[in-house]
């Protein structure tokens, strides 16, 4: 049996064209684990995406199992799980214990838990073309949570009106590899809208915060004064008092000096009637 068909050129062509663009998604988040190592904190990071991707191309190498010619299908899917298991081994090691015990949950839940289930149930209950169209149709509804899971950091983006834990360059790979896949497309360019609205369109968080110090500089500049006020009113008193000391002062120099005034015209009145 050959490793892949190539009958149909066409197919073989965009099925490779296909493989690339996958393999630009796989390796989208490269940057991300690389702050992730770099930093040794997940930060604000979610493992969603990289659980979810997993198990869909673990699902696609199952599909691929009752198919035939489907080189380029295991060749892509099993570099998937590959590097998807690398992505989350790096977030286990350095995650926080709520968001490390929260990806075991979900490994265990969709990973372990999940595949068996639908293996199981697969293989014992259905069979023949029956088999890999409900195995298909399985891959496919996962595919399109791949294209969801992105989306799972949207609650933080918006109460934190910044996109610097939303995985950027995933999310626009998914979009671009979406195109022939309407939901997922749609998923995507609502993940593009959100980046651009909050990366570009917000007002940062340090210009409400300097608006709000301009707004209590008058307040504390009045509370400054009437402190002062407070605090201080004895300087008029004394120096009204002093005021009026000085003026005592003169007055009663003035009256000395009238006396003594009086005196000398009273002896030289005494004077001129003797005489």
């Amino acid at each position: 049996m050959p490793l892949f068909d190539t009958h149909n050129t066409w197919a073989f062509v965009f099925g490779l064209m296909g493989n690339v663009i996958s393999f630009a998604v796989f390796l989208s988040p490269v940057p991300t684990f690389y702050r992730v190592w770099k930093k040794k904190t997940t930060e604000g990071f979610q493992s969603l995406p990289y659980v979810v991707a997993l198990f869909s191309a673990t699902l696609w190498l199952y599909y691929a199992t009752q198919k035939k010619d489907v080189f380029l299908l295991v060749t892509i899917n099993a570099f998937g799980c590959f590097i998807e298991t690398i992505y989350i081994s790096i977030y286990l090691a350095f995650a926080p214990k709520k968001a490390r015990m929260l990806t075991v949950k979900l490994l265990l839940l969709m990973n372990f838990g999940g595949f068996c289930l639908i293996l199981l149930l697969c293989q014992f209950l259905v069979k023949g073309t029956t088999r890999a169209k409900i195995i298909g149709g399985i891959c496919v509804g996962f595919s399109v949570c791949v294209f969801a899971a992105p989306l799972s950091i949207i609650r933080t983006v918006i109460k934190t009106r910044s996109v610097e834990y939303m995985p950027f360059s995933l999310s626009l790979t998914l979009t671009i590899s979406a195109f022939p896949n309407v939901i997922g497309f749609g998923l995507g360019a609502l993940q593009m809208i959100l980046y651009v609205i909050y990366k570009y369109c917000k007002t940062p968080p340090h210009l409400g915060e300097k608006e709000v110090e301009a707004a209590k500089l008058p307040e504390v500049s009045l509370d400054m004064l009437k402190l002062g006020t407070i605090a201080s009113p004895e300087p008029a008193p004394i120096t009204v008092v002093r005021q009026a000391n000085k003026c005592t002062c003169g007055n009663d120099r003035r009256a000395e000096v009238e006396d003594e005034q009086n005196a000398k015209n009273g002896k030289q009145s005494s004077s001129a009637t003797a005489t």
